[in-house]
């Protein structure tokens, strides 16, 4: 009896040590030191990630922030450095005017300038620099992954994993840090209006667009961030070429359900909808918002261009027109408007600075949400199912909205073009029509279908890397080969040099044996002549 209590104890013993030793494994994880780095001055861009960088540190991470915007609360485990001088630089420049013309170069020239101003307020910034500077260590670096790849020297200098992220999914940049293969032929530029449904013009201007975007970004773009990367890491122990070989994973804020099936590399995880607390509660709208929802009997409509764009920059007339465009319709309009006062503004409207967008898309008598079609906003209309009316500006906005379009849920106009009387009608339809909503509603169904949370989901693989001291494994061997190996032009073309050699030898063959054939015909004919003329002889 005693020998059975021995082995029962010995077993109980044994169980603890190894429950006691894998806690302690994971809490080695869960106490990661993790830097996390967002130079983009769109509010959106860092919404996107910021809940993901929160329940990180709720898990027990130690968590510094690198933004253009700073933070004014204090959270255990959480810092925040705000490197936000690009945004005095850009409030010099005004405002843009999003209807100029240009063509794909000067744009990504632009673009280019515009990056490289990112990158140096980042590293010019003195609280970067004190980092920098202050010996600390890090286990983790997740990097944005806009095109700021000199950005990504902090990667070496902390000498730490790398996780990349991006709010819009991938695109041919992203796809070459991974080595991944996108199509062109189903596969549209981000920039572009394009949906993967694409006709043989379509596809020749894809496959046009993404050639100039190739040689831009080495005779152009690379150059320029290489110069920066020389300035700011002089002492540097990798080269840019193998910083750019350091990402062990890629988050990408998209999902089939929301645009369409693609091929990616199993380190490549879609976490669409990473900003949506999905198990967060609907909370009840203010006392004044929410007799002003309820108690319209047609519905209402929401109105907003996002963070990026502000409803109080757009030129009157274009005001005027939205103002004539919502007086006209029977349902009352809550309008996202940053300014106190909106001059003549029409009695079923209810302007406000900000607005709790998910409560607000949430309730019932919300029916339709006109917007600017970034990628964030999408997603919540499709959450919440509610049939959208896209007015897009710029970026990845007119290919959001067209797929909107393509799947039913949504129609678009040009904001710039477009007045009352045409703009009117769309909201109509869209009210009028069931359709509309139905479909935003099956597109509701497919994206809340999943196992698992975005936010579960980007939180297990960024742990699974740390477990995995960067899960080498998942590196695809693709990555070690130029553009000429990857894309099997040097073994198509050896093939195709094989074949044209070979064709042109039966060829040769064929014109040798022709000349030899006519040769002895002729010596046949000879000779039958001459001796047809020895017998009349």
């Amino acid at each position: 009896m005693g020998g059975i209590f021995s082995v029962t104890g010995l077993g109980i013993l044994l169980i603890g040590l190894i429950w006691l030793f894998a806690a302690n494994a994971d809490e080695g994880v869960q106490s990661s030191r993790i830097l996390a780095v967002f130079p983009f001055p769109g509010r959106s861009q860092y919404i996107f990630a910021e809940q993901f960088m929160k329940e990180l540190a709720h898990r027990g991470h130690n968590v510094t922030v690198i933004n253009t915007f700073g933070s004014d609360k204090n959270e255990p485990n959480f810092r925040v450095i705000g490197a936000k001088k690009i945004h005095e630089i850009m409030a010099a420049f005004g405002n843009a005017d999003y209807t100029q013309t240009a063509s794909q170069w000067q744009m990504l020239t632009m673009t280019t300038q515009f990056l490289n101003l990112l990158t140096t307020s980042i590293l010019d910034d003195a609280a970067v620099k004190d980092l920098l500077n202050s010996g600390e260590k890090f286990d983790l670096v997740i990097m944005e992954a806009v095109q700021t790849e000199a950005l990504f020297g902090l990667i070496q200098h902390f000498g730490a994993e790398t996780i990349g992220i991006s709010s819009y999914g991938t695109d041919t940049h992203i796809d070459e840090l991974m080595g991944n293969i996108s199509p062109l032929s189903y596969n549209p530029l981000l920039l572009s209006s394009r949906t993967e449904q694409m006709d043989f013009k379509d596809r020749v201007m894809n496959v046009f667009e993404a050639s100039v975007m190739w040689l831009h970004k080495r005779i152009v773009h690379l150059p320029s961030q290489r110069d920066l990367y020389a300035k700011y890491f002089p002492t540097a122990r990798k080269s840019l070429d193998e910083v750019l070989d350091s990402f062990a994973l890629m988050l990408l804020g998209q999902h089939f359900s929301l645009s369409y099936p693609r091929p990616y590399l199993p380190n490549m995880i879609e976490v669409g909808g990473l900003h949506l607390q999905q198990k967060r509660k609907v909370q009840p709208l203010a006392k004044e918002l929410s007799e002003f929802v309820e108690q319209s009997e047609k519905g209402v409509i929401y109105f907003s261009m996002g963070s990026n764009i502000k409803s109080k920059d757009l030129p009157p007339s274009t005001r005027k027109m939205l103002m004539e465009t919502f007086a006209s319709v029977p349902q009352r309009v809550l309008w996202k408007f940053e300014d106190d006062q909106l001059p003549e503004k029409p009695d079923n409207v209810f302007i406000s600075k900000w607005f709790p967008q998910p409560d607000i898309l949430a309730h019932p008598n919300v029916k339709l949400f006109i917007t600017h079609g970034g990628l964030l906003s999408t997603i919540e209309s499709i959450y919440f199912g509610k049939p959208i009316l896209g007015l897009p500006i710029f970026y990845d906005q007119h290919l959001n909205v067209q797929r909107a379009k393509q799947a039913g849920y949504g129609l678009s106009a040009d904001i710039w073009s477009v007045n009352a009387t045409e703009l009117t009608p769309l909201i109509q339809e869209l009210l009028s029509s069931p359709s509309y909503a139905a479909a935003a509603q099956t597109k509701s169904k497919l994206f809340r279908d999943q196992k698992e949370t975005a936010l579960e989901r980007a939180i297990w693989w960024t742990e699974y890397v740390l477990r995995h001291k960067g899960a080498k494994h998942l590196r695809c061997a693709s990555r070690d080969l130029d553009f000429i190996q990857f894309h099997g032009l040097d073994t198509w073309g050896l093939l195709i040099a094989i074949t044209f050699v070979s064709l042109l030898i039966v060829v040769i063959l064929i014109k040798c044996l022709q000349r030899v054939f006519v040769s002895l015909i002729s010596k046949i004919r000879k000779n039958r002549a001459e001796a047809s003329k020895l017998k009349t002889q």
